[in-house]
């Protein structure tokens, strides 16, 4: 390696490896679970998805979970001066991992914000009207003073979290919102469970072939659509390539064992996206049905399932719903700033990292202060575009006649575009092909083994090499496709 090892005292490590996994699985568990998974979940085949996204998650997910781990705490840095240190070849990869996570913060920093805001109206509604979802959603996204003014709440908070540090700011952040959000999840389940017709919501996301034969949607998935969709939501879902695991793999102790930790993370994340699919689509299936909304206009899918659909639910469960909105547009906000601060602490430990082989003293209130100015200002043009709605969005920016795609209908796929559609899994797949056929994965042997006894080698060897780049190329042909409507799947 060409870097010096940083001085851990400076830029801190996790104070215990229950505060690292808890953390790390906050930082995978966020809105992509909440209302990405059990949707896709659902159009895609139910218990058929479920086992290829099992599959993927083994396969791929895991693979790149322990190498990122591996990278992070062998170095003991985070993505930009990790990849520096092992490869001169790849180390422009670790401007990738930073491009995706600043890129991601400056539209989840505006969906977080609509947690906040739904939170306060629910509030408001316990002393008069609980409002519709619909209202509530086009006044916010259409009044652009509201979204940037709860996105700037949402980043102050993230900011004195990250400004606190590894063990005194995100750890003890994610000791306590983890437990937090599970026990609100299980509240929000008992009660969309006990919804008439709620059992239609459930046969949707487990029962194969129903999300066709219910009526949710015109015809079945392919076999190459259902794979193309598993493997896109495993690979978002995990926070993999966002620079997150490589950064709190570098904090890590070397006594911990990363396959056991990297493991516990891969089916904690699946558990939660599972018991969110619970809370969330039965309970959207039985309000609309209740209402007598026709299956296929109930909306399932993206922000409107939460902001729309979601309060609706809380509306029309009458004085009792602005308590259940409360507790569980909580929840989702504990979910978003759990992955927000893993974001933000990705791109902060590049500097840190900078200033400490430098040297230099390091001024972490300075440095996350800086980076979430950043985030903040260039957040503010997706706040204001308010998903499309307020007329200034990429396609009319750009001059063009209309929207050639995802990519351009508004501000945040635009965003998406960048972060998502091409950084994260082109990330992804070339440090599979760096450690695999680079570096060789005896290479990370060491870390691998460090904790941990068991035979693990060959398995995670031949995932890198062969599965993983495969995996990640037939991922990254999707999302342009998605993006770009080129229509090869």
């Amino acid at each position: 390696m060409d870097n010096k090892m940083p001085d851990t005292n400076q830029r801190g490590s996790f104070g215990s490896n229950i505060g690292f996994l808890l953390s790390a699985i906050g930082s995978a568990v966020g809105l992509g679970n909440i209302w990405g998974f059990p949707y896709k979940m659902g159009k895609s085949g139910g218990f058929t998805f479920l086992l290829i996204y099992l599959a993927l998650a083994v396969f791929v997910g895991f693979a790149i979970m322990l190498g990122e781990l591996a990278l992070g705490r062998k170095t003991g840095f985070g993505p930009v001066n990790a990849y520096k240190a092992v490869s001169k070849k790849f180390k422009w990869v670790g401007w990738l991992a930073i491009v995706a996570p600043f890129l991601i913060m400056t539209f989840y920093s505006v969906l977080g914000g609509y947690c906040i805001y739904y939170i306060i109206i629910n509030l408001i509604g316990l002393f008069g009207n609980m409002p519709t979802g619909m209202d509530s959603f086009v006044t916010m996204i259409t009044h652009p003073m509201i979204s940037i003014g709860i996105m700037i709440l949402f980043m102050i908070i993230c900011y004195l979290i990250n400004r606190g540090g590894v063990d005194s700011g995100i750890e003890k952040f994610n000791k306590v919102g983890m437990p937090a959000l599970f026990v609100m999840l299980i509240i929000i389940i008992i009660k969309a469970l006990t919804i008439p017709n709620a059992v239609e919501g459930l046969k949707f996301m487990f029962k194969p072939g129903y999300a066709v034969t219910g009526g949710f949607i015109d015809s079945a998935p392919s076999a190459l659509s259902v794979l193309a969709t598993a493997g896109g939501q495993m690979f978002f879902s995990l926070s993999l390539a966002m620079g997150a695991i490589i950064t709190y793999g570098s904090y890590l102790d070397k006594g911990e064992s990363l396959p056991k930790n990297s493991v516990i993370i891969v089916v904690a994340d699946t558990i939660v996206a599972l018991l969110a699919g619970i809370a969330v689509i039965p309970a959207a299936v039985a309000n609309g049905i209740n209402n007598g909304v026709p299956v296929n206009e109930i909306s399932l899918g993206g922000p409107k399932l939460l902001f729309v659909t979601l309060q609706d639910v809380f509306h029309d469960m009458g004085a009792i719903g602005g308590i259940f909105g409360i507790i569980f547009f909580v929840l989702v906000l504990l979910a978003a700033i759990s992955s927000a601060i893993s974001l933000i602490e990705a791109v902060s430990v590049t500097f840190i990292d900078r200033a400490s082989a430098k040297g230099k003293e390091v001024n972490r209130p300075r440095t996350v202060t800086i980076v979430c100015v950043v985030i903040t200002i260039v957040a503010c043009l997706v706040a204001a575009d308010g998903l499309g709605s307020n007329g200034f969005a990429p396609w009319q920016f750009f001059g063009m006649s209309e929207p050639t795609g995802a990519w351009s209908e508004d501000w945040l796929d635009f965003m998406d575009m960048f972060s998502e559609g091409i950084a994260m899994p082109l990330g992804a797949m070339m440090m599979a092909i760096m450690i695999g056929w680079e570096l060789k994965p005896s290479f990370f042997h060491d870390e691998i083994h460090s904790g941990y006894s068991g035979k693990i080698d060959g398995f995670w060897g031949f995932c890198l090499k062969f599965i993983v780049p495969i995996a990640m190329f037939f991922i990254l042909l999707v999302q342009l496709d998605s993006f770009f409507s080129f229509g090869w799947f």
